[in-house]
């Protein structure tokens, strides 16, 4: 008999999560982290299985300097390029969490245990170097369990079936809406029936779909609060939960479909969502509000340490909490759009908002593995 103590012990409660077939990965990655220890005490008591990178994340991670002093110092004896520096400084981190993921992946057959690293923010329009840096990065790093990161832009969607159809794991990001979570669960499968057509075999490859949920919150509360109207101030908080909500009904609909069934006696495996952007914006609202209200089964969530830690402190973790809900959620945005907030006009900006934040925070880290060699005597360019 389990005593009310044991079953709200933080180890507890991410286990009750985790059982609820919610995969649970660290947003967040850096040199200390690996090397202190803290990556592999969270996969231990934390119930931690996966980790997910961004341009932002490696930013401040590279950007303090901590840890990386010796690979600067060997890096601009070399006179290496700062392109070529920030990829072997980022690529050793993934490499690193890879191994230290190693267990996790092969317990799991592989659905678990992956770390991702994103292709350069700067190629998001431009399909064609994607897929050579996605090639590259999986080449870099050279572990079965790592997933590229391919942005869900126009130019993302035919990059993202064609290094899926060479067999590479990849992980969308920066997915705002609904119309386009389809249109990247469509490229996903065309890029499953290209490999299946080059004889590449659909057990290896896996993939996630980062569905990002606050920053929707974010812009459509601050238009809530300008029209100020108690209906429209009632809404406030809802809209992300509504919009996650709506894609687990698109992606149950797609995996049960004609098209994947096909797939699925070949070994193919579902392209998961993964709720992205789960730390709380907005200190009104409980800060493990985007953990406890997407609960479902066959999600990734990944979080920050602070929402990990928060969650592990007191999550409220009460079984499913998205698939009966689709009809309030309609309602939800159907009553934002009534009150004049065009939701295409919101994810639009989101996306735009998103290519252009992680393109920014690469710059800077440029910038500052720049001053950092020149520091040390080399150009580096």
């Amino acid at each position: 008999m389990i005593t009310v103590t044991e079953a709200t012990t933080p180890a507890a409660i991410l286990k009750r999560l985790s059982d609820e077939g919610v995969s649970i990965w660290l947003d967040d990655l850096s040199r200390k982290r690996i090397t202190s220890g803290n990556l592999a005490e969270l996969i231990e008591t934390r119930h931690v299985v996966g980790v997910t990178t961004n341009p932002s994340i490696f930013q401040a991670a590279i950007g303090s300097g901590e840890g990386y002093e010796e690979q600067l110092a060997d890096l601009a004896t070399r006179g290496v390029t700062v392109d070529e520096a920030v990829r072997m400084m980022t690529t050793a981190d993934v490499r690193a969490a890879a191994d230290i993921l190693r267990p996790v992946y092969d317990a799991t057959g592989g659905r678990d245990g992956r770390v991702s690293i994103e292709v350069d923010p700067r190629l998001a329009h431009r399909t064609a170097a994607t897929i050579a840096e996605a090639k590259q990065l999986a080449w870099l790093v050279d572990r079965p369990n790592v997933m590229i990161k391919i942005p869900a832009t126009k130019a993302g969607l035919p990059a993202i079936t064609e290094v899926i159809g060479r067999g590479i794991s990849v992980n969308v990001t920066l997915i705002f809406s609904l119309e386009r979570y389809r249109e990247v669960m469509d490229a996903y499968l065309a890029g499953l029936e290209k490999a299946q057509a080059a004889g590449i075999d659909l057990a290896t490859i896996h993939s996630v779909a980062s569905f990002f949920v606050s920053r929707v919150d974010s812009e459509i509360d601050k238009r809530l609060a300008k029209v100020g109207t108690d209906e429209a101030l009632a809404l406030k908080g809802r809209a992300a939960l509504a919009n996650a909500r709506l894609a687990y009904e698109a992606y149950e609909e797609v995996f049960a479909s004609a098209r994947w069934t096909a797939l699925a006696p070949s070994g193919a495996h579902k392209q998961r969502p993964l709720w992205a952007s789960t730390g709380v914006k907005d200190p009104a609202y409980k800060d493990t509000l985007y953990v406890d209200e997407l609960v479902a089964p066959g999600t990734v969530n990944t979080m920050p340490e602070a929402t990990l830690n928060a969650t592990a402190d007191h999550g409220d973790i009460h079984g499913d909490a998205v698939t009966g809900g689709y009809a309030q959620a309609r309602a939800d945005l159907a009553a934002v759009e009534r009150l004049g907030i065009s939701y295409d006009e919101v994810v639009k900006q989101l996306e735009d908002e998103g290519v252009s934040k992680f393109e920014a925070a690469w710059v800077d880290l440029l910038d500052a593995v720049a001053a950092s060699l020149r520091g040390k005597g080399v150009e580096g360019e």
